[in-house]
């Protein structure tokens, strides 16, 4: 299944190569609502809130309000998270506060099951250079992905794998390291980072695994009819 992504970043729709350079913004995000309308979920990342240079919660708003949505960005407390299930989030996704001293930090991780229920709490495993990435991206842990998904499946209903090393390159995803990652819990998967072609969505089904996929959308490299019809018919 594609899951489309929407970026919020200073009141706009943006896309960022390895989540630094701006590749893309518009502040038209009404015309992406009405194209990812009848999509099963799309995937709304915070920006600013991610990296605390703001927020952009009216738009976080707006969106759940008509779309069904997994919300991230900043999401560094459970209030956090209980804020955004009020705001109309279907579930959430939590990434940095899941790690603490390089390590899984369980305890965080059972506040935030125990808050939301296991089932809306899509946990981030950003993974770089082959270790999990928080804060942006600008803290390198000492687990990898496969260690990470491991430890947090009882606390996570789900997992959101992105191959930040691929990320908005446009030159396809790692599906080695998708499908290690995919081998290493029974909860479902959910891949990002490069994902660019129909083929590699169709074959990240066969294994199970949604994809999240922004440049290849907002770019017009993928067609999003195709990939519409292929998703409703599941």
């Amino acid at each position: 299944m594609l899951i489309p992504a929407i970026d919020l970043k200073g009141g706009k729709v943006v896309q960022l190569v390895q989540g630094e350079r701006l590749a893309m913004e518009t502040t038209d995000l009404d015309e992406w609502i009405r194209r990812f309308a009848g999509f099963p979920r799309v995937n709304v990342i915070d920006l600013d809130a991610a990296m605390d240079s703001g927020s952009n919660g009216h738009l976080v708003r707006e969106i759940c309000r008509r779309l069904p949505c997994q919300v991230g960005g900043g999401v560094r407390s459970v209030e956090r998270a209980l804020e955004l299930c009020a705001n109309g989030a279907r579930k959430v996704i939590v990434g940095s506060a899941l790690f603490r001293g390089g390590r899984v930090d369980a305890a965080s991780a059972k506040q935030f099951a125990d808050a939301l229920g296991a089932e809306r709490v899509v946990g981030a495993v950003d993974s770089k250079a082959g270790k999990v990435v928080t804060h942006g991206w600008t803290t390198a842990e000492g687990v990898t992905a496969v260690e990470a998904v491991r430890a947090l499946e009882p606390f996570c209903g789900e997992f959101l794998y992105t191959h930040v090393d691929k990320e908005g390159l446009m030159k396809g995803t790692d599906l080695a390291a998708i499908t290690a990652v995919r081998n290493a819990t029974c909860r479902p998967l959910i891949a990002a980072g490069g994902v660019t072609t129909q083929e590699e969505i169709d074959e990240l089904d066969r294994l199970g695994i949604d994809a999240v996929v922004g440049m290849a959308i907002y770019t017009g490299a993928l067609d999003l009819d195709r990939a519409r019809l292929g998703t409703t018919r599941k």
